[in-house]
């Protein structure tokens, strides 16, 4: 009887909405889970003719799930400190590739790092985004698995400028000297130690020589002179002569092969003022500065707001490992969901828009924090109530139906009928 085909439809359509609002509870502490509701609508209808004015009299059959919506609203960011942890707020998804090179998407961004070093998800795949190569990421590459191991290497840089704060004593007496040594870095990132030997030769007036190890290029005994020079200050204390810097300083014949040092002596700050003086202070050196660095290894890093992932190595130095790329879709609604908190791409969905986080409208990246799932557990209880009570009232008329079936039976089975 289409009687109780009508409220079967309406109990299982129940059971599907209910069993929806399970899964929404189920996954209340999922990473990056986006909240789902059933979306009820009437089955076909039964034409049975046309009242007096013309107008259709139907009778309809019952109803069924349409549509399972998905809530992509933002979770919750909550911190972790977990460097691998990322989470994602406004639009987008994280890409993700299989072993076997299948590409999926996520919003989850509790991540790991395998034994190759590589940023992975929960189920082993891959994410994915733009190579850097010394510390430049190349947007134009081929998405590649980011690299965030400890095996990753800063390369050594040459220092080419060197500077220091120094004073030299106006009250010393000509021959009086003072030394003042300065790390420097070859182009193999092996450090040399050059020292800075200045002498009074008058008021106002200094020679300079800058020496470096006679060992440091293969030699033996005194150090070997590099430059030398003279200074001359005004009555100020402040540095006449030179101006501006020391250049066409080279250090060649390095006995660990590295390429000869072009340097230059900055003798000015940025704002113009005389890096050494002469006052009436005792000599002393307050801080130098160099440009070069040696090789370092992987301490730690950071994923920055627009995906870029930043290195901290152990030279000091803070370099771009690659960056994290997103994807959008068209029609979000239209992905397929295959588990493990995995969507994929349908001819619903169209094709995926991928670009680098906080451009094209996709959003921004926190590192160290995962996105909790948008389920409202309240919104979830009064759903439940109200499709309990859908599932009840429609048992009802099951119930209903069943004793009017049962009343006509034992009509037709009295004596005398």
């Amino acid at each position: 009887m289409s009687s109780f085909s009508i409220p079967l439809s309406g109990l299982a359509s129940s059971q599907e909405a209910l069993n929806i609002i399970s899964n929404n509870l189920a996954n209340l502490n999922t990473t990056g889970y986006k909240d789902q509701t059933a979306n009820f609508q009437s089955l076909f209808y039964q034409t049975l003719g046309t009242t007096g004015s013309g107008d259709p009299i139907q009778v309809g059959a019952g109803s069924q799930v349409g549509s399972i919506g998905t809530n992509y609203t933002n979770g919750a960011v909550n911190a972790t400190g977990v460097p691998s942890d990322v989470a994602i707020t406004g639009n987008g998804f994280f890409i993700t590739q299989k072993p076997n090179g299948t590409i999926e998407y996520t919003r989850a961004g509790d991540f790991g790092v395998n034994t190759q070093g590589q940023l992975v998800a929960t189920d082993g795949s891959t994410v994915m985004g733009y190579p850097a190569v010394n510390g430049v990421v190349n947007q134009s590459g081929t998405l590649q698995p980011i690299q965030v191991g400890q095996s990753a290497i800063s390369p050594p840089s040459a220092t080419t400028t060197m500077q220091q704060q120094t004073n030299l004593n106006s009250a010393a007496t000509p021959g009086t000297e003072y030394s003042t040594p300065m790390t420097v870095y070859d182009s193999l990132g092996e450090s040399h130690v050059l020292t800075f030997n200045y002498t009074n030769t008058g008021p106002g007036a200094w020679s300079y020589t800058i020496t470096l190890p006679a060992a440091d290029t293969g030699g033996t005994g005194n150090p070997t002179t590099i430059a030398s020079g003279n200074l001359t200050f005004d009555a100020n204390g402040n540095l006449t002569s030179p101006s501006g810097s020391v250049t066409g300083i080279t250090v060649s014949g390095l006995a660990d092969g590295a390429a000869t040092m072009n340097l230059t002596w900055n003798l000015t700050g940025t704002n113009g003022s005389s890096l050494l003086t002469q006052v009436a202070s005792p000599s002393a050196t307050t801080s130098t500065n160099q440009n070069g660095y040696s090789a370092g290894l992987l301490q730690n890093y950071t994923v920055e707001s627009d995906g870029t992932v930043q290195g901290q190595f152990s030279n000091g130095q803070v370099q771009a490992l690659g960056q994290v790329a997103l994807a959008n879709f068209p029609n979000a609604g239209g992905l397929q969901l295959t588990g493990g908190s995995n969507y994929a791409p349908t001819l619903a969905s169209g094709a995926a828009v991928i670009g680098a986080p906080q451009s094209g409208g996709l959003g921004s990246l926190t590192g160290g924090a995962l996105e909790a799932s948008n389920v409202d557990i309240s919104t979830e209880f009064t759903n439940l109530i109200v499709t309990q009570r859908g599932f009840e009232a429609n048992a009802r008329v099951i119930t209903t139906l069943d004793t009017v079936t049962n009343t006509t039976i034992n009509l037709q089975a009295s004596p005398g009928n």
